[in-house]
């Protein structure tokens, strides 16, 4: 038995095994390409959504597929493995836009956005990080004001946002914005509102396929029926999405470094030198073993707080666990992919050969939905109950 599938159910074991025929079919073959020309095909999310991976734990009311939380972890993984950017569609739109509107819609939020985002035929991005906030979550500088009465007039955004995953491709952007002095309220503000406007990312060192973009709401009018949640409780909507998101994060990590391994291992088995393959050489073997146990011990971690998810817990029970496995996980796959481009030695440096990349889309895994840095502050302040972040 493949130690990948220790403790999984056989359903577990099917979505995976759905996953992986994907990612070999219709992923890898094309990820180089999509690299060099910044782009993922469009076509990509309406076949997640066929596929049912955009709608993975959501209601089947919705359109949704209602399975479990780690059912969802060992598809992102998959497809961490095949893409980081094909993850990032899934990370994004399922499990920080989606996922909050099922936890906190309304009926009619629901309805409006679900069962879309969930047949690949809406995307939604994470409208949270500012150009000059982004730890810092809770001094984002862009602003909503009510226009009209106190109680149930429409709302006026205006500020910028950076870095957004899907922004230039998304349908709705879930928005934080501050609405007084001590809070931030959450809105759903559809791209195609007046006064929207999202300009690409060029140049990035990884995830070039992904769609990043910068954000600029300039007098964006929503009605009080597009916000999400109470005013001024959207900073915890806010966390409690990325503990969610953390998940995935982690998964499409494990399955970044898997790739990177199983790469590493071909080459070393296949490439000779002084008349005989790499991998007879015993450092080699010490960074494919490194690799490999680490790995290892990324995917238990992941698992682990997969399965809190799914027995219960909340995404503010579940916050450290989500924390050390986001952080293990990330670090693990930029450790294994520096490995991995090691192995590989002057091949690693030609994007003929798939090392370069992995290291590249390694990268920002240790820098979104919390750096490495704060994931620590987070699981200091659990171990010391003393918050450093304040």
């Amino acid at each position: 038995m493949d130690h990948r599938d220790f403790g999984l159910s056989e359903t577990q074991r099917d979505m995976r095994g759905m996953a992986r025929d994907f990612v070999e079919r219709e992923v890898i073959p094309h990820a180089r390409e999509w690299d060099r020309e910044e782009a993922v095909d469009p076509a990509i999310p309406r076949r997640l959504g066929e596929l049912g991976f955009l709608g993975l734990t959501l209601p089947e009311e919705y359109g949704g597929v209602p399975v479990d939380t780690l059912s969802y972890a060992v598809v992102t993984e998959e497809l961490g493995r095949g893409d980081s950017s094909v993850r990032g569609i899934v990370s994004v739109s399922l499990g920080l836009v989606a996922k909050t509107i099922a936890a906190h819609g309304t009926g009619e939020q629901k309805q409006q956005w679900l069962p879309r985002l969930a047949a690949g035929t809406a995307l939604g991005c994470f409208g949270l990080t500012e150009p000059e906030t982004g730890s810092d979550a809770g001094s984002l500088r862009t602003r909503a004001r009510r226009d009209g009465g106190a109680e149930s007039g429409d709302w006026i955004i205006d500020g910028a946002k950076m870095f957004i995953t899907n922004g230039t491709v998304a349908d709705v952007a879930l928005t934080f914005a501050r609405t007084g002095e001590d809070g931030i309220t959450a809105f759903l503000v559809p791209t195609d509102t007046p006064g929207f406007t999202a300009t690409e990312i060029h140049g990035k060192l990884g995830l070039r396929g992904q769609a990043t973009a910068e954000l600029t709401y300039d007098g964006v009018r929503v009605p009080d029926s597009a916000r999400l949640g109470e005013v001024g409780k959207g900073l915890g909507i806010a966390l409690g999405a990325l503990s969610r998101g953390r998940i995935s994060v982690a998964a499409g990590s494990v399955g970044l470094a898997q790739g990177a391994l199983d790469a590493a291992v071909r080459h070393a088995t296949e490439r000779e030198q002084f008349g005989k393959p790499v991998a007879s050489f015993q450092l080699v073997q010490e960074l494919l073993a490194e690799s490999e146990v680490d790995i290892r011990a990324a995917r238990l971690l992941t698992y682990q707080v997969a399965r809190m998810a799914d027995a219960g817990a909340t995404p503010r029970q579940y916050a450290t666990e989500a924390s050390i496995a986001k952080y293990h996980a990330s670090e693990t796959a930029v450790k294994v992919s520096n490995n991995c481009l090691q192995t590989f030695g002057g091949y690693g440096f030609i994007d003929e050969y798939p090392a370069g990349k992995y290291l590249r889309d390694a990268r920002v895994l240790t820098l979104y939905e919390g750096t490495s840095q704060v994931q620590k502050l987070i699981i200091g302040r659990a171990l010391t109950g003393v918050d450093a972040l304040t």
